[in-house]
């Protein structure tokens, strides 16, 4: 019964107490001080659209903070980007007790009725443009503990008032336009720095002295008036001149740091072991003859290459990156450098870069022999065919650069986009992975969650083109892929050796597999030129590298070992039964060398991810 008579007095207080807001029309006064308020400022980023005329309860409104008897307690609407007036019906908030306007773009005075505020404690409208005189009646907030009213145009002299007040913890008043002589301020901390206008002097005679013209006789003003005019113009023509002679010193070192830089990269053309060479725009324009379509090696999803050769006769693949403006200077050679500290012979080596406003560009090594794609695919059948060794120790190559990614380098680096067309090689046939940069270059995020998939259908990861989640295990499965076209010398669409079109490389080897009819899937051009025993435990890494699980696949070192051991039974079996002859490929004559430049390593295939979705 107690308990029911207090809850009674509780709701019949607050039912006064909201009762004693409301006007005898119903309208709720903190309400109305609120919409005029609103009415007096322009929201630009429209933080007071939900503020509506027709509430009774304004406590539920963005930036209004209230008491638990329901009165409006705080308005807290800093860095807002609000503009206008303060309006003076803030001064019917008559429980107010925090209100924060900083770092916005008001302007007019500050409204004298904030001084009917009795329970104000802290009140903060710096960083505004509000002008006039500082009002008197602030000092009548004796509840006041914290004021700011820094880096507005505020004039005049300060309040008395307001100096005298002794409950203020903080008073900032700097960077206005205060003068007059500065009072004796009570405050425990307070900062005045910035009013060049304001008077520290102690004696206020001398102050209103220096601020006043003396009543005398008109010859002696205008002979004053006369001095001041010439000292005005010979400072103004003394800091004309030491403005002048700077910006020529600055001019003069630019002109010459610019000098010396274009002479270096004009005559330094050697590349520094462990360091990235930034080239000019103008080196790379001359080395693919400005960037001409004969000299296109292939267009990927991030650019096009062009072989150039640099004045050392040097032969450089350049990749001209799409979308420049992703990133800005800073990251971006940030990025490269770090790209640049990954160095294994089966990654593919970053010579340098070049950056101007409009272009970003990356320099690699030629590759000659192109890439695994070229190889399993080539148009040009003229050139020689990959034997099983040979694609097994591509595989193994493969498998070392991409632990080096994943375990020796500081941050590890997640490829995303391993298959046959980045994997390029080297004079000796010797696997070096590509692109391994440019995840990380052109997708910059703090984790591996990401909305832009990268990468090409039948490569991808079914948790990475589903979740975006991408791991090394991501790589792993990519790894998986490239084992199989190394196997099938088929695309991871369209396998089958055309008995299946548009099928998926690896549904087509688990149907095989499962059969028992591995040699059905061996690549043609192999012709019996592969160990058996070997073809079934390359096909086994694969499908356990595409499991559907990434929990399920293997680590790289994993892989690496079985490979190896492929590798060293590929060699002793060789040393003891002497080298296998096999038949030559047949040469077709239906098939032409064309001066089509050949795809390379940064083709992306058709159904490539071009982009976020």
């Amino acid at each position: 019964m107690a308990t029911l008579l207090l809850f009674f007095l509780s709701w019949v207080h607050v039912t006064l107490a909201s009762d004693s807001l409301l006007s005898p029309k119903g309208v709720n006064y903190e309400v109305a001080a609120l919409m005029a308020v609103k009415r007096e400022m322009r929201d630009a980023l429209g933080v007071m659209e939900g503020w509506d005329l027709n509430s009774v309860d304004p406590c539920t409104w963005n930036m209004v903070g209230c008491s638990v008897e329901g009165f409006v307690i705080s308005l807290e609407m800093a860095s807002m980007q609000l503009s206008g007036t303060l309006s003076p019906s803030i001064g019917n908030l008559s429980h107010l007790r925090t209100m924060l306007l900083q770092n916005n773009e008001l302007s007019g005075p500050i409204p004298a009725e904030i001084g009917t505020l009795s329970e104000l404690q802290t009140l903060d409208l710096s960083g505004n443009q509000l002008g006039g005189g500082i009002p008197a009646s602030l000092g009548l907030l004796t509840h006041l503990s914290y004021l700011k009213l820094s880096r507005n145009k505020l004039s005049g002299q300060i309040p008395r008032l307001v100096a005298n007040l002794t409950g203020l913890s903080y008073l900032d008043l700097s960077f206005n336009n205060l003068s007059g002589p500065k009072p004796k301020i009570l405050a425990k901390d307070y900062r005045v720095a910035g009013n060049n206008f304001l008077c520290t002097s102690s004696a206020a005679e001398i102050c209103n002295n220096t601020l006043s013209p003396v009543n005398e006789t008109a010859p002696s003003q205008d002979g004053g008036n006369h001095r001041r005019w010439v000292l005005s113009i010979t400072i103004g023509i003394s800091c004309t001149f030491v403005v002048s002679v700077m910006l020529l010193v600055c001019w003069v070192h630019w002109y010459r740091s610019h000098l010396l830089f274009t002479s270096y990269v004009q005559q330094d053309y050697e590349f520094n072991i462990g360091h990235l060479k930034r080239f000019s725009y103008r080196e790379l324009q001359n080395a693919t003859s400005n960037f001409s379509p004969k000299n296109i090696l292939g267009h990927g999803g991030f650019g096009v290459v062009y072989k150039g050769c640099l004045p050392n006769k040097t032969l450089v693949a350049v990749k001209r990156l799409r979308d420049p403006n992703y990133t800005g200077e800073v990251q971006f050679q940030t990025e490269v450098e770090m790209i640049g500290l990954a160095v294994h012979r089966n990654l593919l080596r970053l010579y340098g870069f070049c950056m101007t406003p409009d272009e970003r560009l990356l320099v690699y090594p030629y590759m000659p022999n192109g890439s695994v794609a070229d190889r399993l695919r080539e148009t040009c059948r003229e050139k020689p065919s990959l034997d099983w060794n040979r694609r097994i120790r591509i595989a193994l190559g493969t498998s070392r650069g991409l632990l080096y990614l994943h375990e020796q380098c500081n941050p590890k680096i997640i490829h995303r986009d391993v298959k046959a067309a980045n994997i390029l090689l080297d004079e000796g046939f010797e696997a070096v992975v590509g692109d391994f940069g440019l995840a990380k270059l052109l997708d910059r995020r703090d984790s591996h969650v990401t909305t832009a998939v990268r990468g090409t259908i039948g490569h991808i990861a079914p948790e990475y083109l589903s979740t975006g989640q991408s791991s090394e295990k991501t790589d792993v499965f990519g790894f998986g892929i490239l084992l199989l076209e190394l196997i099938t010398g088929q695309k991871a669409l369209d396998a089958g050796n055309g008995q299946v079109q548009k099928g998926m490389i690896l549904d087509w080897v688990r149907t095989l597999h499962e059969e028992k009819r591995l040699e059905v899937l061996v690549d043609r051009d192999l012709k019996g030129c592969f160990d058996a025993q070997e073809l079934e435990r390359a096909v086994e890494l694969a499908l356990q590298c595409t499991q559907p699980h990434p929990n399920l696949r293997p680590k790289m070192s994993e892989v690496l070992k079985v490979l190896e051991g492929l590798v060293g039974q590929s060699a002793s079996e060789d040393a003891q039964a002497g080298p296998t002859v096999c038949e030559p490929r047949p040469f077709s004559f239906s098939r032409h060398c064309s001066e089509v430049h050949e795809e390379s390593s940064f083709i992306i295939e058709a159904m490539e991810l071009s982009g976020p979705r």
